[in-house]
């Protein structure tokens, strides 16, 4: 990484791509598992489950690596991340899907690089004002309204709008979390960030989550929160912070201009809910819009090859 925490390459790297692509499929997958979770678990047994499932995954590794004792030196930031990126949102998701369809949840988080776009800009990336990428993020914007907008999608009903508000809330915390890895975890091992965040967020939840819980959970449901635990959380956020160091915090969360059409897919096929005009028309406006928005229209760079960094591999 740079000496600027915040700066980041000019174009994606084929690196870059890949883990982009991945976060596009691991957290499109999440509003599925999350509707079909809250069916029989209370919101705050969702996210300690799914928290604590991720934290335990993660503790051998960190612990192998060495990696915890960095996060504790400066774990009030290490907190703050948690709360912001986990604590905050996984519950306000979870409140959010009990009303909302799942692929209109993501259509609605997809709306972060919007949010990272105008806090990088505050911080001094003038690269967000670029033609090019500020018409990204305009054609993508107008893609998810186009969408919203739908006949099948539109926000009304048992849509109600503190659902839509929670889930607008969960973006504005999904777009401050990365600047706070970028700027005040810069030097602790992500690994140790993730894991130590994990467990906070899950032993803080868990009282509550067995307070809340009152109904006996279904098998489809169990599945549910352990492949969040599993997949959508420790396997995720290690990408999600290789991402991070790769292309720099404010165009990190520009896989969530993609994470909608995931979800969008998986909610038709196994929930059954609409796919309407508006998907169809929106789609291709909010990849075109992603695609200019992380590249500013440009071809994908070929990784110049050399000797692999040592010390951590994340």
């Amino acid at each position: 990484m740079s000496a600027d925490p915040l700066a980041a390459p000019s174009r994606f790297s084929s690196k870059g791509w890949v883990l982009f692509a991945v976060m596009a499929l691991v957290w499109g997958m999440p509003y599925l598992f999350i509707k079909e979770a809250v069916d029989s678990y209370s919101p705050a047994a969702v996210v300690a489950g799914r928290t604590l499932i991720g934290a335990v995954i993660l503790l051998p590794l960190a612990i192998h690596r060495r990696a915890l004792r960095p996060a504790l030196k400066l774990w009030p930031w290490v907190l703050a991340f948690g709360a912001i990126e986990m604590a905050g949102p996984f519950l306000l998701l979870g409140h959010a899907e009990q009303t909302l369809p799942s692929g209109l949840t993501g259509l609605l988080v997809a709306t972060v690089p919007l949010f990272a776009a105008v806090i990088a800009f505050t911080r001094g990336d003038k690269g967000m004002l670029r033609p090019a990428r500020a018409g990204g993020l305009l054609v993508g914007f107008i893609g998810v309204a186009v969408i919203v907008a739908g006949p099948g999608l539109a926000v009304g009903g048992s849509a109600s709008l503190l659902a839509v508000g929670e889930v607008l809330l969960v973006a504005v915390c999904y777009a401050i979390a990365p600047f706070i890895v970028a700027t005040k975890l810069k030097d602790v091992p992500s690994l140790g960030t993730i894991t130590l965040s994990l467990f906070a967020v899950g032993l803080f939840y868990l009282p509550i989550g067995v307070l809340t819980q009152h109904e006996v959970p279904t098998m489809r449901s169990t599945v549910s929160l352990v492949s969040l635990g599993v997949i959508c959380t420790a396997l995720a956020f290690m990408a999600f912070f290789a991402l991070i160091a790769e292309v720099g915090p404010a165009r990190a969360p520009l896989f969530t201009y993609v994470n909608p059409v995931v979800a969008i897919i998986l909610g038709t096929i196994l929930l059954g809910e609409e796919l309407s005009a508006g998907l169809l028309i929106g789609f291709p406006l909010v990849i075109l819009g992603c695609w200019l928005a992380a590249t500013g229209g440009v071809v994908v760079r070929r990784a110049r090859p050399g000797p692999a960094p040592l010390g951590e591999a994340d």
